[in-house]
């Protein structure tokens, strides 16, 4: 598998599961870790530039991408995922993407927690709107030929609130499995139930989420 984004915060924890279970892993990322995980292809790379992408998706089993949508990528985040979702598609490799919980809903048929970022700071709108607008729009107007899951955490999760490894979590679809108070889920459990979901390969074109 290639993961986009593959030092960052969920896609390191995502490259290190999977590559403790064995899987062939490659990991695109503008920098190179301190730390590589060991059986891991590390690859030095900007994920605007399509070349750069094309050549990590071609000949992989599956794509993930796990990219932040401020940085660099602040104003290019929906293309570069269309980008990817493109490659991927031609490929006829799955699609897994690191969302965030802002798309997730309450409740079912409720409008997702992102109508409503009152209570968030300004900063931080135009970074969870783009977010959101992967699985609310760009995705679900990719062929029907893309296999894509797109995969939302609780709202706990990051690196500011690291979490622990419990070796658990819970599975929802787009109604937050803690609706409440959003929950939290560490990255190692994040990634574990990641995993699981590219290794089953029971959802299709849908969004799920992963908290404790």
């Amino acid at each position: 598998m290639t993961v986009i984004g593959g030092t960052g915060y969920a896609g390191s924890a995502i490259v290190a599961e999977a590559a403790a279970r064995g899987h062939r892993v490659t990991a695109l990322s503008r920098s190179l870790p301190g730390a590589p995980v060991p059986n891991v292809t590390y690859v030095q790379g900007d994920a605007t530039d399509e070349a750069t992408l094309a050549a990590v998706i071609e000949g992989a089993d599956s794509v993930v991408a796990a990219l932040a949508p401020r940085g660099p990528l602040a104003g290019s985040f929906r293309e570069v995922h269309r980008t990817i979702a493109r490659l991927a598609d031609a490929a006829g490799v799955p699609l897994f993407v690191v969302g965030g919980f802002s798309s997730l809903r309450p409740a079912p048929g409720a409008d997702r927690f992102v109508t409503d970022l009152g209570h968030i700071p300004a900063a931080l709108h135009d970074e969870i709107r783009a977010g959101a607008a992967l699985v609310i729009e760009d995705l679900p107007a990719t062929p029907a030929t893309l296999d894509w899951v797109f995969v939302s955490p609780a709202l706990g999760f990051g690196a500011h609130v690291p979490g622990e490894r419990l070796g658990r979590y819970r599975l929802g679809g787009d109604v937050a499995v803690q609706p409440d108070d959003g929950g939290a889920i560490s990255a190692a459990d994040y990634a574990l139930g990641f995993v699981d979901l590219m290794e089953k390969g029971d959802h299709h074109r849908t969004q799920v989420n992963l908290g404790h």
